[in-house]
């Protein structure tokens, strides 16, 4: 039997990249999958690349910085496959333009705080309640692991991962009694095109690509430790953030 099978899944930014393996992951292990995506074209994209393999995937355009946006999204989640099990809030990202706290744009940090620390925590507030009401389920967070050690040239990204973790812990406690678990993943430099390229533009990032020990990550390897993380597998799994990093985070 498939690993997720009978479960709904909603993983945002899934129309490229880490989402986008992850959503086709989760559909080949038997997830009806929702693609909450801002970019319509790239999540209509990743439908078809789902329904072209046999799988079963809506697309919901989300923008998840706007609450009526991600609130919509849930509600299109359950009107559609009636529950919701595994939420998976992975939209995000860093830009080139991060730098340490003296040089760093303040609009830059509003602007990662807004996507990828307030994104989580609305996609959070939305999707548990909805978790809850199906008979609990998995939440699956993406932190980094500029959360766990000391990077230089990210002040904006690290302040949005760190709370993303923290975040992740409290809500596991919060919500452990409603059969909620909560954890996050933690991946090092992840070989996407947007990582690619700004690892190109970083020396602090390539010095940081050169230093995984068994090698560069793809959006895969994240995929499989979501695809885990959401299913029964890690029933006994909760508050903890899990690195996929290629042993960066110990050399």
């Amino acid at each position: 039997m498939p690993r997720l099978a009978g479960k709904i899944a909603l993983i945002t930014g899934s129309g490229t990249g880490i989402g986008r393996a992850t959503a086709k992951k989760m559909a080949a292990e038997g997830a009806k999958v929702v693609v909450a995506e801002l970019n319509e074209a790239a999540g209509q994209q990743t439908v078809a690349i789902i329904a072209q393999a046999g799988g079963d995937a809506i697309f919901v355009r989300t923008d998840v910085t706007d609450p009526e946006s991600m609130q919509a999204a849930i509600a299109r989640c359950v009107a559609h496959y009636g529950a919701l099990h595994v939420l998976h809030n992975n939209a995000g990202g860093s830009t080139n333009v991060d730098g340490n706290v003296v040089a760093a744009p303040i609009d830059e940090f509003w602007r990662v705080i807004k996507l990828d620390l307030f994104g989580t925590f609305l996609g959070c507030k939305f999707g548990i309640p909805a978790i809850i009401a199906s008979g609990g389920g998995s939440v699956i967070n993406m932190s980094s692991n500029v959360a766990l050690m000391g990077i230089p040239g990210r002040d904006c990204y690290t302040a949005a991962k760190g709370g993303v973790a923290s975040m992740t812990r409290s809500m596991a406690v919060e919500f452990a009694p409603s059969q909620v678990r909560v954890n996050a993943i933690a991946p090092s430099a992840t070989m996407t095109e947007r990582v690619r390229a700004l690892v190109a533009g970083n020396a602090a990032l390539g010095k940081l690509a050169n230093s995984h020990l068994v090698g560069l990550i793809e959006p895969e390897d994240i995929a499989d430790m979501a695809v885990f993380l959401a299913s029964d597998e890690s029933r006994k799994v909760t508050g903890h953030v899990y690195p996929v990093d290629s042993g960066v985070t110990i050399s």
